[in-house]
């Protein structure tokens, strides 16, 4: 047979095979469920909700244990240690911390169990009291997953809060849940003592670092028993107890939502309701096993992360730890010509927020725009090729032109994060489309799209392995039924033609218990059915395509009604134009009393110092840039354009902005650790700047 007929008919059959099989599969099924009338889904592989993947498993402890005896001598958790710590001073007189990193030194599952018992007896010996509870406050390391399972080795509820957290909402969090130890860190160890007078029930402190510099002025300033991890795990060593394990239906964990409406709210999780969770995703990631690495960065007190370390271990995978800060070789806090965590580990697994794939995205891409010449105009044709194949068109790059593209022009962009990553799990917020199909091609690995809430131990839908559609969420997760209901002021029906559409509510064994000492809120979100199931009411607005997958289209808390009645969906908008090179983060803002909309932009640097340059443009630092006249118009025409591209109505696009040049971070507490933008500080910080906008 002609070899150049072969070369154009194998594509093409290829691609119709493709598109038939993923069009065809059914991942989700209707079902006939209890409560509230709706228009409900299912997993198409089980006909009800999981709740253990493994026989004889009830809890995370009884999960742990069982995966040391499994995999005794496999490396569990590795870390990187510091071996020198230098201050680098910038042209304009900056002072920035610069880390050069050592290699990855491992302990096996055997010996972090050991680790566990003995951190676990240590604790008692100390003088912690059954029925007490632990808060681990910490950035996410070794000693904090050591940590957990330690406390569920004990029946210890142990209270998760994030690192970034401020000091209102820190003293609430500990009070509230009557917390007598934290474990914590160097930095965190300092916040407890700015407060330390305020914190009615805190008796002892475990630190983790070695070096702690905070610990002589705690000991000289405050009542509490301070000692460190090490101690600890030596006391216990020294005299052991017996272990004390859970129950299913015993509290887990306290997890302290972020905060991004107000004081953080308790999410109460029970082993059963974690445990549903990994026991469904275990059946989502392709061939999960020892071969794998995972990289561990984001907070360990976010449900995603927690999740999915536990579900690392059900697997008997690697997990490397390492930060937003270090990831990258041109990470912030890595000293210039040493390696960022991602190039040192190689992962295979990891997990990202949108907005830390979205900065990948840019960050490829302006290298790409700088460079200039052959190198973008291959990368041009490249990505071009690679973006029809996947799309499912034969005439894109398949078989030998794949690979060719692969090592010519991909191969440097899959080494920021290690060059071995094959899956990527998505959560916390709704992926673009087109960060997503950038991703899948420059890292040439499949992204899982997941949805869930804290509420809902992360369980709610999860996108397979082999949908490669954008914009949308998976199917409901094993553990899981997802309904929709009639939000009929918004004008959101399961009658909608032609899907259904409505408010998301999950149902399952992992749907929480409710709010830590907040009866109210609970009974208002959380309601059980006739048949037993607790269903979760998400506020997420969602429509089931007709092949039983989930897409969140709006939510009912960020719609505004403007002065002449048009609604407008603050998030639909700033997903949209967050895609403007010019924007590092954007907040949309809808008065009632309004015809219009205005918008706080934090100005991408890079985009905006690129144009100024090209333009001619006279500056001194990036605050003069923003105050110029000819930079806000340029910067709302790409909002114009941005706002075009995706279909916005006139009323939708902002009318007015104020272009910001200091970025939004947790630190600076105008968002939350997952990078979720706090709408009520911001609209405070801001308020003299948004009432100009309305002048």
């Amino acid at each position: 047979m002609n070899p150049y007929f072969v070369g154009i008919l194998v594509p093409l059959i290829a691609s119709f095979v493709f598109r038939r099989s993923t069009s065809e599969k059914k991942r989700g099924l209707p079902v006939v469920v209890g409560g509230e009338p709706g228009y409900a889904v299912r997993n198409h592989r089980f006909t009800s909700p999981m709740e253990s993947f493994w026989e004889g498993v009830s809890t995370l402890a009884d999960l742990f244990e069982q995966s040391c005896k499994r995999f005794p001598y496999k490396p569990l958790l590795g870390s990187r240690k510091l071996v020198v710590r230098e201050m680098e001073v910038n042209q304009d007189g900056r002072s920035f911390e610069k880390l050069h990193l050592g290699n990855y030194e491992w302990i096996s599952y055997a010996q972090a169990f050991k680790t566990v018992c003995s951190f676990a007896s240590g604790m008692f010996q100390l003088g912690h009291i059954k029925n007490e509870r632990v808060s681990i406050f910490a950035d996410t390391r070794a000693e904090w997953f050591i940590s957990l399972q330690a406390c569920f080795r004990q029946n210890i509820t142990v209270v998760t809060i994030y690192a970034s957290l401020g000091e209102e909402a820190l003293c609430h969090s500990l009070n509230e849940t009557e917390v007598t130890t934290v474990i914590c860190g160097n930095k965190e160890l300092k916040k407890l003592i700015a407060i330390s007078g305020q914190l009615d029930s805190l008796k002892r402190v475990i630190y983790m670092d070695e070096d702690a510099s905070e610990v002589s002025l705690a000991k000289k300033i405050t009542s509490w028993t301070i000692t460190s991890f090490i101690e600890v795990e030596t006391m216990g060593m020294k005299k052991s107890i017996d272990a004390d394990l859970p129950l299913s239906s015993d509290i887990a964990v306290i997890m302290y939502t972020s905060g991004s409406t107000g004081l953080p709210k308790g999410v109460m999780m029970t082993h059963g309701n974690l445990l549903a969770t990994v026991s469904a995703v275990m059946t989502i990631v392709p061939n999960l096993g020892t071969k794998d690495i995972y990289m561990a960065y984001l907070p360990l007190a976010h449900i995603l992360e927690l999740a999915a370390e536990n579900v690392m271990v059900a697997g008997g995978s690697s997990i490397g730890y390492g930060s937003p800060l270090t990831l990258t070789d041109t990470s912030n806090k890595i000293k210039k010509g040493t390696k960022g965590d991602a190039s040192e580990l190689r992962p295979t697994l990891m997990t990202a927020v949108p907005a830390i794939l979205d900065r990948v995205r840019d960050g490829v891409r302006k290298k790409v725009d700088t460079t200039g010449g052959l190198s973008k105009k291959l990368f041009d044709l490249a990505y071009g090729r690679r973006l029809a194949a996947i799309n499912g068109s034969w005439m894109g790059a398949w078989g030998f032109e794949k690979v060719a593209w692969d090592l010519l022009v991909f191969k440097k962009v899959r080494s920021v994060l290690g060059g071995r990553i094959r899956f990527l799990l998505s959560g916390g917020a709704p992926l673009s489309g087109d960060t997503q199909r950038f991703i899948n091609i420059c890292l040439g690995s499949p992204i899982g799209q997941g949805y869930g809430l804290t509420e809902t131990c992360a369980g709610g839908t999860f996108s397979e392995y082999d949908d490669t559609s954008v914009g949308r969420v998976g199917a409901p997760l094993p553990c899981s039924y997802v309904k929709l209901i009639d939000w009929t002021e918004g004008g959101y029906l399961i009658t909608d033609s032609p899907m259904p559409r409505g408010e998301i509510v999950i149902g399952g064994p992992n749907v929480t218990p409710g709010y830590f000492k907040n009866e109210e809120k609970t009974n208002e979100v959380y309601k059980v059915d006739e048949r037993g199931i607790r269903w979760f009411y998400t506020g997420d607005i969602g429509r089931f395509h007709l092949d039983g997958c989930l897409e969140i289209i709006d939510r009912k808390k960020d719609i505004v009604k403007l002065q002449h009645g048009e609604y407008v969906s603050l998030g639909k908008v700033e997903a949209a134009l967050i895609q403007s090179p010019y924007v590092d983060n954007i907040m949309v803002y809808a008065d009632p009393f309004h015809a219009y909309c205005v918008a706080l932009v934090v100005a991408a640097q890079q985009g905006l110092e690129q144009w100024a340059s090209k333009e001619g443009i006279s500056y001194s630092d990036l605050v003069e840039l923003c105050q110029k006249e000819e930079t806000v118009k340029q910067v709302q025409e790409s909002l114009f354009k941005a706002a075009k591209q995706a279909r916005l109505e006139k009323f939708e696009i902002p009318a007015k902005i104020k272009l910001i040049s200091e970025p939004w971070t947790p630190e600076s507490g105008l968002v939350t650790a997952a990078l979720k933008l706090k709408r009520e500080v911001l609209r405070k910080t801001y308020a003299d700047d948004l009432a100009k906008l309305y002048a």
